[in-house]
């Protein structure tokens, strides 16, 4: 499971929201070796005054927060957010000096799916890639 929370100004992520969400999948697709149909993405556009940061990071500045199971590799999280960066800019065309990514990962046993503890759940896809 990965859940993506994408934080932005407003209208930077109106005009790259399907461009944003595109490349994060493929990214996590690529990296994780994760099924097509399972996109879950968030995205709160912010204004300029809720959203401070560094004037160098421009108005198109977007913070990436992946929340998932823990088990993946450090050369699996390696490669997503190479892929990341690289899809985000060919694809939605925000540099990488204005992406920051974080993920972070929980035990199954912390996540309750479909009504079910994700400890006890039966998954279509492998989580130690």
């Amino acid at each position: 499971m990965a859940q993506v929370i994408v934080y932005g100004r407003r209208a930077a992520l109106d005009a790259h929201r399907e461009a944003l969400s595109d490349a994060i999948h493929g990214a996590v697709m690529a990296a994780l070796d994760y099924p097509p149909e399972k996109r879950f993405h968030r995205f709160v556009g912010l204004e300029a005054a809720d959203f401070i940061h560094p004037e160098d990071r421009g108005d198109e500045y977007t913070i990436i927060e992946i929340s998932m199971f823990q088990g993946r590799s450090d050369a699996a999280k390696r490669a997503l957010v190479r892929e990341l960066f690289a899809r985000i800019a060919s694809g939605a065309g925000i540099p990488p000096h204005s992406v920051e990514i974080t993920i972070t990962e929980t035990p199954k046993v912390n996540w309750g799916i479909r009504g079910v503890n994700a400890e006890d759940l039966a998954l279509d896809y492998r989580v130690d890639v």
